[in-house]
């Protein structure tokens, strides 16, 4: 994810900030409660125009913040539902990554060389490498993007979009994801210094026993720094990551539906994969009671917005309930998404609805027949037509009929976004995807 402004330095991913922006402006639209832009100092230059876009990219909008990211989860949910997409979309993908296996959020010039200034990002190339490691064929450049991913691990185990930036629990979490997509096994990819494996890192962002058991803190996981504002983004990305799952969820099944547990301060700290198990349900525990706080969806923490819901980071806790076999959690945050979320993804674009279509693929649920929508087609028509279209998905849903060829007016970020975003990070907001910090202090 770029940099925003050569005056501001980040420490979190940009492409996932300008996707939390781009929500809560879009569910704002949607309501009809969005606020005047102001103007932001520094701004980029933008991107090619609409009309000068590839033609394999997913979305119409400006791509300079989340072409890889947008592309690399329409791809993935494409393949999750069974659907093949274009040769042309994959290339893209493909054809943007760096000669080191990094990948920035968008090169107008793929074939121009990486350089100093491209900017590399540790999410924008897990999320790559998500979607061409499931789409196959792919093996040398998925091999080097996780080579690179591994040479910006930091000291302590985690990672940060911008390599040499401390590490968050987002990013941390995303890059699991890829490792595990890659056939790596995370807790075997230890730091050079130190030792920390990827859990090592994710598990210091969770707030503990020393946490405000009455505002319910206790479980949740903050964006970075420890003892910050639990973040309800963060906890979801942390739920699912300690699970060692990126994206894609199976969905459960006929598996036992789990109870979610709040921490228990009464047990002894555990170790391994059950102490990782333990963190992931803790901080289930807490997106629950965050979701029955707010009528099953979670808020907006956009500067003005806080009462308006973010889409997309409930997808997100749906997604981490069903991770951890938590089916019934997930079926209440799930059916509010039904009801409210084509509007967002309407506005939104090919991520928005990657993340729903994943959220229904998790817990079992039709994509194809979400809330009165049609998932996988809209998804399919914001991008070139899809190779083939198989009669059925992941779920056993009939995902038989073919594809629009249209694009949608969604999935990019032109200059209202770069205002957002510049809102945004004057109050200290960050992160993500499918874009993610929102209360902690940068």
């Amino acid at each position: 994810m770029a940099s925003m402004a050569p005056h501001a330095p980040l420490t979190h991913p940009v492409a996932f900030l300008a996707r939390r922006a781009a929500t809560a402006l879009a569910a704002a639209a949607v309501l009809g409660t969005a606020a005047a832009p102001a103007a932001f100092a520094d701004a980029p230059s933008p991107a090619p125009s609409a009309g000068k876009l590839p033609s394999g990219l997913y979305g119409t909008k400006d791509p300079q913040y989340d072409g890889v990211w947008r592309q690399s989860l329409a791809l993935l949910a494409q393949h999750t539902v069974g659907v093949r997409p274009a040769a042309p979309a994959v290339d893209w993908l493909a054809g943007q990554q760096c000669a080191d296996g990094s990948f920035a959020a968008f090169r107008a010039e793929p074939g121009k060389a990486c350089d100093a200034k491209t900017m590399r990002d540790t999410n924008q190339t897990a999320a790559a490498v998500q979607a061409l490691a499931a789409l196959g064929g792919h093996g040398d450049a998925v091999k080097k993007a996780v080579d690179w991913l591994k040479s910006v691990q930091n000291d302590d185990g985690g990672w940060s979009s911008m390599p040499g930036s401390p590490s968050d629990a987002n990013s941390t979490s995303v890059v699991i994801g890829a490792l595990t997509a890659a056939g790596e096994k995370p807790e075997s990819v230890t730091s050079r210094k130190g030792g920390k494996n990827p859990y090592d890192g994710l598990l210091t962002f969770q707030l503990g026993c020393d946490a405000d058991v009455k505002e319910g803190e206790r479980g949740a996981f903050t964006f970075q720094l420890k003892g910050a504002a639990p973040n309800a983004d963060a906890t979801a990305a942390a739920a699912t990551g300690a699970l060692g799952k990126g994206f894609v969820v199976a969905p459960s099944g006929d598996r036992q539906d789990t109870p979610v547990n709040p921490l228990s301060c009464e047990d002894g700290k555990q170790q391994g994969t059950a102490g990782r198990d333990r963190a992931a349900d803790a901080g289930a525990a807490y997106l629950v009671a965050q979701l029955d706080a707010n009528e099953q969806h979670l808020p907006s923490a956009m500067p003005g917005q806080e009462k308006q819901p973010d889409v997309g980071n409930t997808a997100d806790a749906v997604v981490a309930l069903a991770a951890g076999g938590h089916g019934s959690a997930a079926q209440k945050p799930l059916k509010w998404l039904e009801r409210n979320a084509a509007g967002w993804a309407e506005q939104s674009g090919p991520a928005a609805y990657a993340q729903l279509v994943l959220a229904a693929h998790a817990t079992g649920t039709d994509p194809r027949s979400f809330g009165g929508t049609d998932l996988v087609a809209a998804l399919n028509a914001t991008g070139p037509k899809p190779a083939s279209v198989n009669e059925k998905d992941g779920n056993g849903s009939d995902t038989s009929g073919e594809a629009e060829d249209s694009k949608d007016s969604g999935g990019g970020f032109g200059l209202w976004l770069v205002i957002g975003i510049g809102l945004a990070i004057g109050a200290g907001i960050g992160f993500l995807l499918s874009g993610r910090r929102k209360k902690n202090d940068l």
